[in-house]
């Protein structure tokens, strides 16, 4: 295995300092994030979470990435058995200068988040024109 290999990391419930203000489990979301010539790509498996309840903030080269989900059980329903656990998703992240802000995508499919983040164009590899005279 090599060091830029990801691991799997299981659903585990954020350690945060201070008071919390929402009640409830704060979970981290899993990401793999991956990089092309042009773009930075992050993916955040978040189950359970619709854009209704999906917000991604930028400021101050921060990203915030928070979710919240809902119990899928309805008024009239009872648990017999209950292994999935609702709470809010978190997850910050400090941009490089490479990124450009301005150009940042979001599409969220099947619980699935995927952010693309495109270089800015002096960020980009490219091959310089030679020319002969």
């Amino acid at each position: 295995m090599t060091d830029k290999e990801i691991q799997y990391q299981e659903k585990q419930e954020m350690k945060r300092s201070g008071e919390l203000t929402k009640s409830g489990l704060t979970f981290v979301p899993p990401v793999d994030i991956f990089e092309t010539p042009e773009a930075l790509t992050l993916v955040a498996d978040m189950p359970g979470v619709h854009s209704e309840g999906l917000a991604i903030d930028l400021k101050d080269d921060q990203l915030t990435v928070t979710g919240q989900t809902q119990d899928p059980t309805g008024a009239q329903e009872r648990f017999l058995l209950k292994e999935y656990e609702t709470g809010h998703f978190y997850r910050q992240f400090a941009l490089s200068e490479v990124i450009d802000q301005g150009k940042i995508s979001a599409q969220l499919k099947n619980g699935v988040l995927t952010l693309v983040m495109p270089k800015v164009e002096k960020a980009k590899p490219r091959r310089i024109e030679i020319k002969v005279d």
